[in-house]
Formats: structure tokens, sequence, C-alpha cells
């Protein structure tokens, strides 16, 4: 008896040891997927950004469609294909307003397939444009974001056949419309979005960053004082003393190289 007493206080001490090793052993799940995806994307991104334009762009527009159209194909299960109440009764003789209209009602209450076609092209579009401009303007300002909006609503009114019969003229109505919300709504997210005043010392360092696609690192260049004017001192550990991970680091350190290169050529032609 004394024994088995004996052998259950061990049990009972090392339970818990043993718990914690299995913790260790056995991370979150969810934790683990999230670093993996995180590594992933940022592996993609180092990739993307040594790319010719021609394919960063093919690539942005590709995946921005895909999940476009998987957004799409999840809100047209919600309207349950209402664009079938929509069908003009056998042999109705229809005028070019009311087919126009029953066109609209048609392309925004459509199906599964309808809405992932819409929402495919609305979104590969956009981002394509915006990956264009941004790579030969070096910056995303509204005047881009505009310019991306407009040929995101020309094209989904080519495709979905919204408007009359006039499709140059409806192409170019929705592009306007769709690029006039776009610049509204860029210059409402700018006016909520000003930098406190000691932010004037990372101005080059967030345009930087938000051009790589890695804004959610300028609080590590805070925390470091790395400003504008260490930026042509960066290396990588310094990057590392402020827990950037590698493939940002590379991203980062790529940018200021070629950001010298072209000065150094410029002064070079002057």
């Amino acid at each position: 008896m004394g024994d088995g007493k004996q052998g259950t206080a061990m049990v009972a001490e090392i339970s818990p040891k043993g718990m914690m090793m299995s913790q260790l052993q056995n991370p979150n799940p969810i934790a683990h997927f999230q670093v993996k995806y995180k590594q992933l994307e940022d592996g993609f991104r180092v990739w993307l950004s040594k790319q010719s334009l021609p394919v960063e762009a093919a690539v942005v527009t590709a995946t921005s469609a895909v999940q476009g159209a998987a957004i799409g194909a999840f809100m047209g299960t919600l309207t349950n294909d209402v664009s079938s109440s929509f069908a003009p009764p056998p042999n109705a003789a229809l005028n070019p307003e009311a087919m126009a209209s029953l066109k609209q009602a048609q392309a925004l209450g459509g199906g599964p397939l309808a809405q992932a076609r819409n929402f495919a092209v609305m979104t590969g579009v956009n981002a394509g444009i915006s990956c264009v401009l941004k790579r030969i303007r070096g910056k995303e300002d509204v005047q881009s974001s505009m310019v991306a909006a407009f040929g995101s609503g020309a094209m989904f009114s080519l495709v979905s056949g919204m408007g009359g019969p006039n499709l140059a003229a409806n192409a170019v109505t929705s592009g306007a419309f769709f690029a006039l919300v776009q610049g509204g709504i860029f210059q409402i997210g700018q006016k909520f979005s000003k930098p406190p005043a000691d932010d004037m010392f990372y101005e080059k360092t967030r345009s930087m960053l938000t051009n790589l696609g890695l804004q959610n690192y300028e609080k590590n260049f805070k925390r470091g004082l790395l400003t504008d004017n260490t930026l042509p001192l960066l290396n990588d550990s310094a990057l590392r003393d402020v827990k950037i991970p590698p493939g940002p680091r590379l991203l980062i350190l790529d940018h200021i190289q070629r950001e010298h290169d072209l000065k150094g050529k410029r002064r070079g032609s002057g």
C-alpha cells in the first residue's frame, strides 16, 4: 500500500512537468499556422519584388482575381440567383431604357458564378493597374488609386453587361463613377489617418515600407529610432536588432540599394 501511495505521489509530481513538455513539443496549431503563413507570405513578396514588371503585374492580377472570385461566389450564394426573377416575359417588347435597367438588375443580382466573374474582374484589374502604377511612379496616391478604380469599373461594365446598348459610353461612365468613389474613400482615409507630429522624421521610411507592403514594421523602426536620416546607413544587423524578420529585411535592403544605384546613375548622367 505504501508503495502505491508513493507511486501516486510521484505521478502527481511529474504530471505538471510532463504537461509542460507536451505543450512545448505540441505548440498551438493555430499560432504555428500563422507563423508559417507569415513566412510564406514574406518569401513570396521577396520573390515577387525580384521579378520583371510584366511578371509581377500578372501574378498580382491573377491572385487578386482569385480572391475576388471567392468573395463574389460567396456573395452570390446569399443572393440565391435572384437574377432569374428579373427575366422578361416571353415575347415581351421592351424599350432600350427598360432593357438597360433589366440588364443592370441581372448583373447586380446574379448567382455565384456571375458574381464570382464580376468580383474577379473588379479586384484583378484594380490590383494589376495599381501594381503597374506603383512600380512606375514609385508611390501610391489618390491619382493612382482613381486610375485603377476607373479601369476596374470600365471592365466591370463590359463584362457584366450593365447599362444601355452603347458599351463604350457605359464603360466610361462606370469607370468614372468607380474612380470618384475610390478617390473619395482614399481622401477620407488619408484625412483620418494623419500621422502625429513626431512622424515627420519617418516620412521616407513610411513611404518605403508602404511601397514594399511592409507598413506593419513601421513601429519597429520607431522603436529603434531608425529615422529617415538612417536609411542610407541601414544594414542587416540594425534591422535584426529591431526584430524585423529575414524576408522583410531582404526587401528593405534591396530597395535601399536600388535607390542608391539609381541616384548614382542620375549623378553620373548629370
